[in-house]
């Protein structure tokens, strides 16, 4: 139908008409220019480091679709329910949140992963078994910080954007839906979930040395202690018996980062001895 064969459209497009009608490509065809447009015009964007980024999805699609894959995830992941864990998880990840404001739902999910994750949309989920291995409030502040530090570098809007960006832009969303299809499974491993929901996608090289040190500005802003960044990683590295944890498989952990932490360091005790002065001293007991 219509002047253009079947076999050159866009794949998304082949995927939503069947059988194919001389509109619905013609009305394909017409939105995947406005796709190519927008890549165009709004793929320079900018992270928190002054790093140009082709991150060119509306932050609109992007809440969408992290509430998708948050909905998903509770689905599957039973939800811890103690008081005293949940209040220790969101003493914590309350006192990040405010920094950078906004409101975030934060769950704690019954699972021994030493994982944690946060999505598009202000979602986090932390599991249990993160708690065995952050031995006090700095620890675990280093890790939601870090996962924070991803949503607000738009690492997944620059990884969706990279890969979805012409060929399947037209169907991210209802793909989320369907978290155990084959383009649902890349899409929630591009968002950041862990490889039980998904292909195994884990952040570059680039965009975790990004996260480790916006994130330890950001848990030293709140007032927590960046110094204990270090023995997290370290604690990261020595659980599991020679098996890495869920989290570093994820976000993996290369010999660079605790130097560059290091090096990062006096900037960030700066800041945290400015929270201090400002009255920030979060004291989240376990």
């Amino acid at each position: 139908p219509g002047r253009v064969p079947v076999r050159y459209l866009p794949s998304a497009c082949r995927a939503i008409m069947d059988p194919p009608r001389a509109e619905d490509i013609r009305m394909c065809l017409r939105l995947t220019s406005i796709i190519i447009c927008l890549a165009v015009i709004n793929a320079c964007a900018t992270s928190p480091t002054g790093r140009s980024q082709l991150a060119f999805m509306p932050e609109s699609q992007m809440s969408q679709m992290g509430a998708q894959a948050f909905q998903a995830i509770k689905k599957d992941t039973p939800v811890d329910r103690d008081t005293v864990t949940n209040s220790y998880v969101q003493c914590v990840a309350g006192a990040i949140t405010r920094e950078v404001g906004g409101r975030w739902e934060v769950l704690v999910f019954r699972d021994d992963a030493a994982n944690a994750f946060a999505l598009p949309g202000n979602k986090i989920g932390v599991y249990t078994g993160l708690l065995k291995v952050a031995e006090n409030q700095h620890q675990l502040a280093t890790v939601i910080g870090h996962e924070v530090a991803h949503v607000l570098s738009q690492h997944a809007n620059e990884r969706v954007s990279q890969k979805f960006a012409i060929d399947q832009g037209l169907y991210l969303i209802s793909a989320v839906a369907n978290p155990q299809s084959g383009t649902g499974q890349t899409v929630m491993g591009l968002l950041g979930v862990g490889a039980r929901y998904g292909i195994l996608m884990p952040y570059n090289r680039v965009q975790e040395s990004e996260a480790d040190i916006y994130g330890l500005d950001l848990m030293a802003r709140a007032g927590f202690d960046p110094r204990e960044s270090v023995p997290l990683w370290k604690n990261m590295s020595r659980t599991g018996g020679g098996q890495p944890p869920e989290f570093l498989s994820t976000h993996p952990s290369h010999s660079t980062r605790i130097s560059g932490l290091s090096r990062h360091m006096p900037v960030a005790l700066q800041l945290q001895n400015k929270a201090r002065q400002a009255g920030k001293r979060p004291a989240c007991d376990r």
